[in-house]
């Protein structure tokens, strides 16, 4: 039997590629392969399935008010936590706030106080779309 002997640096090394491996392969994965698609808006979508506020921790009320305001809009935008892919159901940004996901998720959350703020200010879906996929894609 040859025993063979590396240095410790390369030793450090090999583990912390070892440790690094999974987590670049799991972000290349996520990385988009062309255009973020973004779902058509169902007519006359409203947000009766989103959480009452009563179920909304307090540092998310105002997410989930947005969701609340702004149903058709949301209802329109794809999350780019990637949660349709965790979560089969999920179809767009308003899928998130039928559940407790953006209460955990700064993806969800923060797609959503940005929409509502660019709402606020006048732009259009397709704006919104755009800003969105600048800021979180």
């Amino acid at each position: 039997m040859v025993e063979s002997t590396i240095s410790r640096r390369s030793a450090l090394i090999r583990i912390a590629f070892c440790v690094a491996a999974p987590a670049v392969t799991l972000a290349a994965r996520r990385l988009p392969s062309g255009p973020t698609h973004h779902p058509d808006p169902r007519p006359g979508i409203t947000a009766d399935k989103v959480l009452p506020e009563d179920k909304v921790d307090v540092a998310h009320r105002d997410a989930y008010a947005a969701a609340r305001e702004i149903p058709e809009l949301l209802d329109g935008i794809y999350c780019h936590c990637d949660c349709a892919d965790r979560h089969g159901n999920l179809r767009s940004l308003l899928s998130c706030y039928e559940t407790e996901m953006p209460m955990s998720c700064g993806v969800c959350s923060g797609e959503a106080r940005t929409a509502l703020r660019l709402h606020r200010q006048g732009k259009s879906l397709d704006e919104l779309r755009a800003a969105i996929d600048k800021q979180f894609g």
